[in-house]
């Protein structure tokens, strides 16, 4: 395998901090409203719908026919403008954020209270009672029904690490982002070894980028509809989604024609789903207190299975498959038997996903599915 460059390296490991550093005098503490939130993170999710749509199209076209350079230079140009046009979005709520504030002080200028009403109110409620509400029954019975919903327990690091949800997760993780990203790091090697071109192997991995997407995008939008209309546990998605990428590995080890542009599709969308559940699960189950420590412990997993799955599976039988001329192997021998292996690595995946759901199952009922309706 031929090595990058070292200038690459270098912009790779200079680029995510010097941009960090340079925009972080930009972060900003905002006073929020979830209605208004909603409407513009729903647009701003609309366009990279948009987006992704768009370049697939483009992609798909590109491998059909050659496009002219008139035609390659209006495309970029939409582009263009679909990748400028969420900064119209946030110029939009910033105005609406102008007026309504404008609102409010002209609306507190204007307003006037009445003086008769004004100390009648005050002389009907004592000292220390909330001016909010009319009696003091009215807060008991709101802290009286908050203190009977359940709570759930924010768990440190180790209370996590001692249960065993913990190590069902981290396992259902390294089997399946680990098997994943194997696939994914090894896409121009398998596209060449049963003869892609150049160029629909390039196709692959930017189609492969959109499918990651879509699966990060969409696995949190359905779960939460499933969770909150449903009451479905959100780790039985986790089983869905290996049990896809188990179907995914398979059909990429079956070899046949144009096999990797249905089975990118699957391990794709079933990555990114993954990539999305696996810190909502271990914040509903875990807490939120010490939910960075947590994810990232359990985020171990996946670099753990993408080396088990990339050098000692897909490495180890490819360097044995491969003739002594440049090291290179080619037809469906190559990586048969390495996803063969890694479709039973995520079915074992899939299994230990459904045990952590009946696991969690009634913890959801009683607290998660509670607490959200409640909010």
């Amino acid at each position: 395998m031929q090595r990058p460059p070292s200038t690459f390296l270098l912009l790779l490991a200079l680029t995510p901090t010097t941009v960090s550093l340079v925009l972080m005098s930009l972060v900003r503490n905002y006073d929020t409203s979830t209605r208004d939130d909603k409407k513009h993170l729903n647009a701003f999710s609309s366009v990279a719908l948009i987006i992704a749509a768009y370049l697939t199209i483009l992609i798909i076209l590109e491998n059909i026919t050659s496009l002219s350079l008139w035609a390659r230079t209006a495309t970029f140009t939409v582009l263009l403008i679909l990748v400028a046009s969420p900064l119209g979005i946030a110029i939009r709520a910033q105005r609406e954020e102008y007026d309504r504030f404008a609102q409010a002080l002209l609306e507190g200028s204007s307003y006037k209270p009445n003086p008769l009403m004004s100390s009648k109110f005050s002389s009907s409620r004592g000292p220390g009672n909330n001016p909010e509400l009319p009696s003091d029954e009215g807060q008991a019975g709101d802290f009286s029904n908050d203190e009977r919903l359940p709570v759930a327990q924010d768990m440190n690091l180790l209370q996590a690490v001692s249960t065993g949800n913990f190590w069902l997760l981290f396992i259902a993780i390294f089997c399946g982002l680990g098997s994943g990203l194997a696939a994914i790091n090894n896409v121009s090697q398998i596209g060449e070894s049963l003869g892609y071109t150049t160029f629909e192997i390039n196709s692959l991995v930017s189609l492969w980028s959109i499918w990651n997407f879509l699966g990060r995008f969409g696995a949190g939008f359905v779960s939460d509809i499933f969770l909150h209309r449903r009451g479905w546990a959100r780790p039985l998605f986790m089983a869905i989604t290996l049990a896809v990428m188990t179907v995914g590995h398979i059909i990429v080890a079956s070899g046949f024609s144009k096999n990797l542009y249905f089975g990118s599709v699957l391990v794709g969308i079933a990555y990114g789903s993954q990539w999305s559940l696996m810190p909502t699960i271990s914040s509903e189950i875990f807490g939120v207190g010490h939910l960075g420590t947590i994810f990232n412990t359990i985020a171990i997993a996946s670099p753990l299975g993408s080396y088990v799955c990339s050098v000692r599976v897909i490495g180890y039988i490819y360097d044995k498959t491969a003739t002594d001329e440049g090291n290179k192997c080619f037809g469906t021998r190559c990586f048969m038997m390495s996803f063969m292996i890694m479709g039973a690595v995520a079915f074992i995946g899939f299994l230990v996903a459904l045990v952590l759901f009946f696991r969690t199952r009634r913890f959801y009922e009683t607290v998660v599915i509670k607490r959200l309706h409640h909010s």
